[in-house]
């Protein structure tokens, strides 16, 4: 295979390996208990719950825009370079990505208060990826073209923006019912850095035009930064041939993950109020936070400014040392001009925040009338609200990002079958796709609980085609307490 679609390709494959988090399936999902992870303020209706380690929440999500993986790799009779040149170097757009998160739930559990029963406490530890990458499409059309033709063109260095994390959060949180209509949660948030990169703020031009001493005079003007921290570790033990590369990998991740890498601080806030009987709002804003990065920081910078018009070779006063290297010479003036230096400075960065938001209209006959009883809204009865047979919905989601946020409107039915079983359908419009067809199972028998999440179901019948998939599952312990 020709090696110029490489970038391209390397760039479509990322796309399975960061994942987007809407989550809107979850969201506002009130029978799951991982729903208290978007939202804080939820509606709690459970005295404790207890998850199943690192198997009460796992969810895998994918998403690219503007093209995908079929495009390039289908059997169609193509050229790859053909496809490579039409569909990716000539038609995605500075603003096309693949981004998102992973969370893998390690630990999770709740309980009321006894001496209030009007609060509700939530603990655990989640491990969580988030990462973007544009498409670099002025470096990428230099790479696969060249600039023969291309005089006068500036090929724009801030083109560059990637950036990723993989952190393990340790979270406490606590859900109060304010009164009968309200309800409001914050959670506090320390992280654990494992690995960290970013690349966002770059600026600067390459550009050629006619030279003077010869043909072509070239000019670079950089000003670039990539910062890491975490992955240095990684790739010594891999360039290591005297120990065990995946023992060594698992005792470093394991030590960063467990508090000895770089920490920071965040929180989240989050609201259920009921403006009726039968309408609510809800809102949550997630991960305001950051982490310090102290340990394992490798900083490259670019800075600086270039002209060049290739090796000059200025006869006979060349002659007159024949052991002379013109191009190490070259090399040398121009990292001279434009020097590429690193350093091992700490650096802070933010967490991308996250907000979700959404109004619902119960309706239907009751799925679980309460029993008539003296109590208020403060009980720990199993139903302290009335929850309606069915629900409907708007959902909106917004997450932070380098070129600006990244949103997403959702619709949603939700449908309870008693207490045993709950579904949900939601149809969903963003970058990735404008036919997103989801569907959730909550599934209760006993203490036991079971959920199943999917998202873009239509995608299914042909993965490779489809610019975005979503998969959630889990396993909780539920307990309502007595009546």
């Amino acid at each position: 295979m020709n090696l110029r679609p490489l970038l391209c390709i390397l760039w479509l494959l990322g796309g399975w390996f960061v994942h987007g988090q809407n989550r809107q399936l979850l969201y506002d999902f009130i029978e799951i208990p991982q729903a208290t992870l978007v939202n804080p303020g939820v509606q709690t209706t459970y005295d404790w719950y207890a998850g199943i380690p690192v198997l009460s929440g796992f969810s895998v999500q994918a998403g690219m825009s503007g093209i995908s993986v079929n495009d390039i790799f289908a059997d169609d009779g193509l050229d790859i370079n053909d496809k490579v040149r039409d569909r990716a170097i000539n038609s995605l757009r500075i603003r096309d990505e693949v981004s998102g998160t992973m969370q893998i739930d390690l630990l999770h559990g709740g309980f009321r208060s006894r001496r209030n029963p009007r609060d509700f406490y939530s603990f655990g530890i989640y491990l969580e990826g988030d990462g973007i990458n544009y498409w670099p499409r002025d470096l990428a059309d230099l790479a696969f073209n060249g600039n023969a033709d291309q005089l006068g063109r500036r090929y724009r260095l801030d083109h560059l923006k990637t950036r990723g994390e993989l952190v393990n959060v340790f979270h406490f949180g606590l859900n109060r019912q304010m009164n009968a209509n309200l309800v409001v949660g914050a959670r506090a948030k320390l992280y654990s850095s494992i690995a960290n990169f970013s690349s966002t703020r770059n600026d600067g031009y390459f550009v050629t035009r006619e030279g003077e001493n010869n043909l072509l005079s070239s000019t670079l003007v950089a000003d670039m930064v990539l910062r890491t921290s975490g992955l240095n570790a990684f790739k010594d033990i891999i360039d290591d041939d005297t120990i065990d590369n995946g023992q060594g990998i698992a005792q470093t991740f394991r030590k960063r993950a467990l508090l000895g890498g770089d920490l920071g601080l965040g929180f989240d806030i989050g609201f259920t109020y009921k403006l009726s009987e039968q309408w609510v709002v809800t809102g949550s804003l997630l991960d305001i936070g950051f982490v310090y990065s102290t340990s394992d920081v490798r900083s490259y910078t670019l800075n600086g400014r270039a002209t060049t018009e290739g090796v000059e070779v200025i006869l006979p006063d060349a002659l007159a040392d024949p052991n002379a290297d013109f191009w190490q010479d070259l090399v040398d003036e121009i990292e001279a001009l434009v020097p590429f230096e690193k350093n091992t400075d700490s650096y802070l960065w933010f967490r991308p925040t996250k907000l979700h938001g959404s109004v619902r209209y119960d309706f239907g006959a009751p799925a679980q009338r309460p029993e008539s009883c003296d109590c208020d809204y403060r009980t720990t009865a199993r139903t302290p609200t009335v929850q309606f047979t069915n629900s409907a919905g708007a959902k909106i989601y917004a997450i932070n990002r380098p070129r600006g946020p990244q949103t997403a409107l959702s619709l949603y039915y939700l449908r309870r079958f008693g207490r045993t079983l709950t579904l949900k359908t939601s149809y969903t419009v963003d970058k990735f796709s404008a036919t997103n067809i989801g569907l959730g199972m909550n599934l209760q028998a006993g203490p036991v609980n079971f959920y199943l999440l999917a998202d873009n179901l239509l995608a299914y019948q042909n993965i490779a085609a489809s610019r975005y998939a979503s998969f959630q599952i889990g396993f909780n312990i539920i307990s309502w307490g007595a009546n």
